[in-house]
């Protein structure tokens, strides 16, 4: 079970790093998106917003490679950011919802894992 924990928290903070540090140097060339989703990606772009997102998903990412320590940080930081991408494919671009669930199977895997230490959050 230890190699199925440090696989997943390797392949979800590699992908967030790798994507989060595309919002800066554009080594993934991005293809335009017809409608509504070129319009959200676009303003998203156009006011600077991706750079925070992009700046959030690589400190996410590296507080999930760091040390299981940081895990649930990097899951807070990284938890919002999810959300977004599944519903951002769900409404608008379809095409990529795969990615978004196997991100969320990760994430919500590792979350289950690491579940003592979010414990004060489902306090009744």
């Amino acid at each position: 079970m230890k190699y199925a924990i440090l696989i997943a928290r390797i392949i979800l903070g590699l992908i967030f790093i790798v994507f989060g540090a595309n919002a800066f140097v554009h080594f993934i060339p991005a293809q335009p998106m017809p409608g509504n989703a070129g319009a959200f990606i676009g303003a998203l772009i156009n006011s600077g917003y991706v750079y925070a997102i992009g700046a959030l998903q690589v400190l996410g990412g590296l507080c999930l490679l760091i040390h299981p320590r940081f895990v649930a940080l990097g899951l807070t930081l990284l938890g919002p950011i999810i959300v977004n991408i599944v519903l951002f494919h769900i409404f608008m671009a379809p095409s990529g919802l795969v990615l978004g669930l196997i991100v969320s199977l990760l994430a919500l895997f590792l979350l289950w894992i690491y579940r003592f230490k979010f414990h004060s959050i489902f306090e009744i």
